[in-house]
């Protein structure tokens, strides 16, 4: 940890789900190295699921916040992961919006120099009758910020099937004209932007994005200009608000500060030691991704038919309740003791640690794809993106980069087959690489090594620290 006369006292508040909770926490701990004060507003009985990623204890402080029960929520739900359903998510946006007045006298008693933050809207407005600057921290890609936001006032005048229409080509001026959405891919998304995201009214999830970054201090973001450079330069350039736009760079994991002690760790630590080195395939979709029953079982029939040994930690799917009503028929006898389908929670980083593991099936979130980047010196990504900046995630990394690949689906229906699957799998694990395979193993190990160099992360801790104090002048 660094020595620091001028450190800033930070208030974080992420939205209620793990996927915005942990890199917020992935956030704090590098500006705690700085030397900053952090305050972490986080659920109660969330703070054990994270407690671990804390590597900062002496400057890293948890402030639990009791989350109001809302009628149609599981008695005790707290975040995206406690509900069996995307259709409860509003409901826990409802649930959040209820602290406000609890997030207010915390403010007040705390007196931070800054709150981050990003889909509590309200923020701002409670941040600035304190006095205190408001950071809107997005939690998802500037590629996507920069694919929607480069014609918002098109999005203002028109229908949603205009606007999906609109939204089949990158807006004018784009960096990459191979970085777009998929017809599947628009569909979702207008719907998911357009209908009420919460119960205050008519709000729209767009809506809580353009008022936090319309009336915060500053614009914040993951991402680094050694990737996105082009898309971070025209989201400056065009669409930031007049706010000024703070890179918090790739941000990289911690090493995690627990190993594989517990019996359930135990248990994966014994699986994954059967197998030789660069041989398993381990495949997660975050605390959000539930599939639908046919294409989770054609998931794991793709792993089957690879022939190589697996370990999926997947939520059932939908309308389903266990993972073992699930699976496919014989499906447990045929793959035998070389394949574990896990409907609980892993830790992932060290499962991606172990030597066994040689390719990670990610949903693209931004924090999944570096994890599975830099927590092994080899494993390969297979990409299967389920919604809005996951989409553009994978296209940066497998389109631009070419350092993974991409599961082929139908374009009307987004629906894939186990052959796609086998084939991805195929594409970065055989021995007798194709072409394809070479370039993109070989633009992987190129990442990671940018990624882990010396001081690249550092340099933009560094100069986020310098632009956050520059608020307070």
């Amino acid at each position: 940890m660094e020595s620091n006369k001028s450190s800033l006292h930070i208030v974080m508040f992420p939205w209620f789900g793990l996927g915005h909770i942990t890199p917020y926490l992935h956030i704090s701990n590098k500006l705690a190295r700085k030397g900053h004060k952090i305050s972490f507003i986080v659920p109660i009985k969330t703070q054990s699921k994270i407690q671990h990623l804390n590597q900062f204890p002496q400057l890293i402080t948890f402030v639990p916040i009791a989350v109001p029960h809302v009628d149609g929520l599981p008695p005790g739900a707290e975040t995206t992961s406690d509900v069996p359903s995307a259709s409860l998510i509003p409901l826990i946006v409802a649930a959040m919006d209820l602290t406000e007045h609890d997030i207010e006298l915390l403010l007040s008693n705390l007196r931070p120099h800054i709150v981050f933050f990003d889909f509590a809207y309200w923020i701002p407005k409670l941040a600035r009758q304190l006095g205190i600057k408001s950071v809107f921290l997005n939690a998802v890609s500037l590629v996507l910020v920069g694919y929607i936001s480069g014609r918002d006032k098109e999005q203002q005048e028109t229908s949603n099937q205009s606007l999906e229409k609109l939204l089949m080509q990158p807006p004018p001026g784009f960096p990459d004209p191979s970085v777009k959405l998929h017809r599947f891919e628009v569909q979702h998304f207008v719907s998911f932007i357009s209908r009420p995201f919460g119960t205050r009214g008519d709000l729209k999830l767009i809506d809580r994005f353009k008022t936090s970054q319309a009336e915060c201090d500053a614009f914040a973001s993951k991402g680094c200009r050694e990737i996105e450079g082009p898309f971070i330069e025209f989201v400056e350039r065009y669409h930031n608000h007049g706010r000024p736009v703070l890179l918090a760079g790739p941000i990289i994991p911690e090493p995690p500060i627990t190993t594989l002690t517990t019996s359930e760790d135990e248990k994966w630590t014994n699986f994954l030691g059967r197998f030789e080195a660069t041989s398993v395939i381990y495949c997660s979709f975050g605390s959000e991704g539930i599939l639908k029953i046919d294409q989770f079982q054609e998931l794991l029939l793709g792993f089957e038919l690879s022939g190589l040994p697996f370990l999926a930690a997947l939520k059932p799917p939908l309308g389903v309740e266990t993972i073992e009503e699930a699976l496919p028929d014989g499906f447990e006898e045929r793959v035998g003791g070389r394949g574990v389908v896990h409907g609980g929670w892993i830790q992932q980083q060290l499962i991606l640690q172990h030597p066994s593991v040689g390719c990670y099936v990610t949903h693209c979130g931004y924090g999944s794809l570096i994890e599975g980047l830099v927590m092994s010196k080899k494993c390969q990504l297979v990409m299967i993106p389920h919604k809005s900046d996951q989409c553009f995630n994978a296209r940066v990394i497998g389109n631009r980069l070419k350092a993974g690949v991409e599961v082929e689906r139908n374009e009307e229906d987004g629906m894939f087959s186990r052959e796609s699957v086998c084939d991805a799998i195929r594409t970065v694990m055989e021995e007798n690489f194709s072409e394809a395979g070479r370039e993109v193993r070989a633009n992987c190990t190129k990442l990671r090594e940018l990624l882990l160099s010396k001081d690249l992360e550092s340099s933009y801790v560094d100069d986020l620290s310098h632009k956050l104090r520059a608020l307070l002048d």
